[in-house]
């Protein structure tokens, strides 16, 4: 299904090349958490991927990176090794995966390797695998306590919090601390956002992301209408994390969407995939070699992702000329004439992609969140006005 608001590939601006990397080691997970976009949204493709990556689309995954770095002299790449869950696969595995990467990647490039894991599977030996091949491990949870991880539970409906706690525990230690690149967390209206933010700050976690569940005008997330103007409660939850972490934690624990917003509103360069008008430099390579955009729009309508090329015949290069992936590289061009007129467009910069599908209209529409990406930024941006009358 084409989005009709695409911009022609003639009129795009000179394409940003790729610099992060996201394969799909494995297809599978041995978690069924109950919101995953992945197993249980519009697209199911993940049906007909191989469980994992074979060595021989390894190999050439890790030759078509080391061209895409070479042709356009990139200083440094970012190789996360997902899934699925991406541990069902032998860290010694992922550790020579990354090693290849490393072979085929010109002089002068940097090449950071992480993992994101939902932790179940990490052990002491699987961590000092990963760490030997300088790989390091971010950790998807919902909170820092049992009921905050209701939704994180195996295919028999056992939760995965033990398990996780246990993970934690172990990235948190002294021994495997330089590993920890940080945790991941999906916003769950039904929780205290004070109690989420204190518990995640016990872990330990060098930092953390907090992100909105997936959704779009056609399928709205838990607790929005699909209407234009109404509350604004993913934007509430947000801005009371952000008053606790502005006012005691902000050097002890990095939160990357308030640090990014700050960024923003300062006129400094930052952006994620949710804020800011910055291309996002991003490509995923599935477990069959396929190359497709980022996993978040199979939540909009089934092949979303899909360019229809994959690594054993197609350079990355070929990936940027994709109209999916241009329109995404256009900024201020791609967005609704709503977002347009916007004051905050700057720093909201349309919000996340695949948060603006609708169906008959694609993607040029401000995000389903738009409510609440203008509840945080206003918020944000009060705070650091009175840090400069101060």
């Amino acid at each position: 299904m084409a989005d009709p608001t695409q911009a022609a590939a003639e009129d795009r601006p000179r394409a940003v090349p790729f610099r992060q990397f996201v394969v799909k080691v494995n297809s599978r997970c041995n978690l069924a958490c109950r919101y995953c976009y992945m197993y249980f949204g519009a697209d199911q493709g993940w049906r007909a991927q191989p469980v994992a990556a074979s060595p021989a689309t390894l190999r050439q995954i890790a030759r078509r990176i080391g061209e895409h770095a070479a042709a356009h002299r990139l200083p440094a790449v970012s190789v996360v090794l997902h899934g699925g869950e991406p541990l069902l696969t032998d860290p010694a595995v992922l550790g020579g995966f990354v090693d290849e990467v490393r072979r085929e990647a010109p002089a002068g490039c940097t090449v950071h390797a992480s993992v994101q894991t939902n932790g179940v599977l990490l052990t002491e030996e699987k961590l000092a695998v990963l760490a030997a091949h300088r790989i390091t491990v971010g950790l998807s949870l919902d909170g820092g306590l049992a009921h905050h991880n209701g939704q994180r539970v195996d295919h028999a409906g056992r939760p995965a919090w033990p398990a996780i706690r246990r993970a934690a525990g172990l990235l948190a230690t002294e021994r495997h601390r330089a590993s920890y690149a940080g945790a991941l967390c999906v916003v769950d209206l039904a929780t205290d956002p004070a109690e989420v933010y204190r518990s995640i700050l016990e872990l330990g976690p060098p930092a953390v992301d907090f992100l909105l569940p997936h959704g779009n005008w056609s399928r709205p997330p838990a607790g929005l209408p699909a209407r234009p103007h109404r509350p604004a409660p993913y934007g509430d939850w947000l801005c009371a994390v952000f008053d606790l972490w502005w006012a005691a934690d902000r050097r002890r624990l990095r939160v990357r969407t308030f640090q990014e917003c700050i960024a923003l509103l300062l006129g400094l360069p930052g952006g994620t995939e949710h804020l800011g008008l910055v291309p996002f430099p991003a490509v995923v390579v599935e477990t069959d070699g396929g190359i497709e955009q980022v996993d978040s729009l199979k939540s909009a309508y089934e092949g979303a992702a899909a360019t229809g090329l994959d690594v054993f015949r197609n350079a990355f290069d070929e990936a940027l000329d994709h109209p999916g992936v241009a329109a995404r590289q256009h900024g201020l061009a791609a967005l609704s004439a709503e977002c347009r007129r916007c004051a905050l467009v700057d720093v909201c910069g349309g919000g996340h992609y695949a948060h603006r599908y609708r169906r008959g209209s694609g993607f040029r529409n401000p995000t389903v969140y738009c409510a609440d990406q203008q509840r945080l930024i206003r918020h944000v941006a009060d705070a650091l006005r009175r840090a400069v009358a101060r």
